[in-house]
């Protein structure tokens, strides 16, 4: 939001054609999910809550405050650069922020739901602890429940109270990365336990969901983002828990990143014969991912397919036996907008530099003159990811994250191809 400058309001006003007609990206969408919400140590155990702080983890993993950061200012507290409705928010409204323009921007497209994700890579340092007994289950899930749903958001710097948030969220969706550990170092986890304890935690968050429906008269969303590597499949239980699901995100994008010293693709479709990774790298592609899902239980119309609006990239790379980077080693992450071997697709759209699309593994890359290796999606290849998923009879796609697509193309191409 800050660096990239993105509003709530530009889901409104960013428009495509569809069927000849230009329509706003936000009527292409059936849910958005807004990132992220944290949970904290609180009252002797585990507890959604609102602070402003910066996260401190990716920088200084052995801070003790690794993990615990917030934006409640952005989130319900500020007075957004653009408005869903373009008016500006009274001074004394008690929300205001993200959370208000939700809430308008649902108002006005009356098909979108928007649900809280909780936790995310930097913030899913609680779960496993907060997993690890009924009564921490139930803490967690009754604490998230009341801010989120019921809306009672804590009282800062004049807004929130009782109710402010309430119509803003239709559910919650859990993004614990990962059971059984591969997270930031400094996340609690228990690699034995995690497996049924997140099967566990899912059915008290749908049991505090149905309660909370019961006392509205509504049916509140539950969803999780689950890691598409096959060992990460294998650390939870989705025969069991899928019952309690909507549907879960699987987030089969960044198999391989500027963490690794040779090039490879972020988000393939199918695995290459030619791609030298061994083990379970073999198996980091989505096909292998949807196969993992489905053979341990998980019913095919309760899977979304990941789809990323960016792309990972190296830098130093020779062009090789086949003139093109692939599979080649790297000096390291290349040059991002924001962050060292990642960049949005409004960005690399416009890269200099020889693309192909690649005939095994589906997706496009870029080869630049500067010996820059990038992999990322286009229309044309969430074209083919989205025949994939109706071959495959999945129930449907998201994306990470509106931001990295401001023309709304890549969006446009998913609603198209469901």
């Amino acid at each position: 939001m800050y660096g990239r400058g993105y509003e709530v309001a530009d889901i409104h006003t960013t428009k495509t054609p569809v069927n000849g007609v230009q329509t706003s990206i936000a009527d292409q969408l059936t849910f958005i999910n807004y990132a992220f919400g944290n949970t904290y140590a609180k009252n002797g155990g585990y507890e959604c809550d609102m602070v402003t702080s910066a996260e401190v983890g990716n920088d200084n993993p052995t801070s003790p405050a690794a993990g615990t950061g917030g934006d409640a200012y952005a989130d319900y507290q500020r007075q957004p650069a653009r408005t869903v409705d373009g008016k500006t928010i009274p001074w004394d409204a008690p929300l205001t922020g993200n959370f208000q323009q939700l809430k308008l921007l649902k108002a006005a497209h009356p098909n979108l739901k928007v649900f809280i994700s909780l936790g995310g890579w930097s913030w899913s340092k609680n779960f496993s602890a907060a997993a690890k007994t009924d009564a921490l289950r139930k803490q967690l899930a009754k604490s998230c429940v009341k801010m989120f749903i019921a809306g009672d958001l804590p009282v800062q710097d004049g807004r929130g109270g009782p109710g402010s948030a309430k119509g803003v969220f239709d559910g919650i969706d859990i993004d614990w990365e990962y059971p059984g550990g591969g997270g930031q170092p400094y996340n609690t986890f228990d690699a034995v336990a995690d497996k049924h304890n997140f099967t566990l935690l899912m059915a008290e968050f749908r049991a505090q969901l149905d309660a909370q429906g019961a006392i509205d008269g509504k049916r509140y969303a539950l969803t999780a983002a689950i890691g598409a590597g096959t060992e990460k499949i294998a650390q939870t239980e989705p025969n069991l828990y899928s019952q309690y699901m909507d549907w879960v995100n699987l987030m089969s994008y960044d198999f391989h990143g500027a963490w690794e010293s040779t090039t490879n693709f972020h988000s393939p479709l199918y695995h290459d014969p030619a791609d030298p990774a061994t083990g379970v790298l073999a198996k980091y592609n989505t096909n292998d991912a949807v196969t993992a899902l489905v053979a341990a239980g998980m019913p095919r119309n309760k899977i979304l397919l990941g789809v990323p609006f960016y792309g990972r990239g190296w830098k130093g790379v020779a062009a090789g036996p086949n003139a093109n980077g692939l599979y080649q080693t790297t000096t390291g992450g290349a040059a991002g907008t924001y962050e060292t071997g990642i960049d949005d697709y409004k960005v690399l759209v416009n890269k200099a530099g020889t693309r192909w699309y690649h005939p095994q593994t589906k997706q496009l890359f870029l080869y630049t003159g500067t010996g820059e290796w990038w992999s990322y999606d286009d229309p044309t290849v969430i074209a083919t990811k989205m025949q994939y998923m109706r071959d495959q009879s999945l129930r449907g796609a998201f994306s990470w994250e509106l931001d990295g697509d401001a023309s709304g193309a890549l969006t446009s191409a998913v609603w198209k191809g469901r």
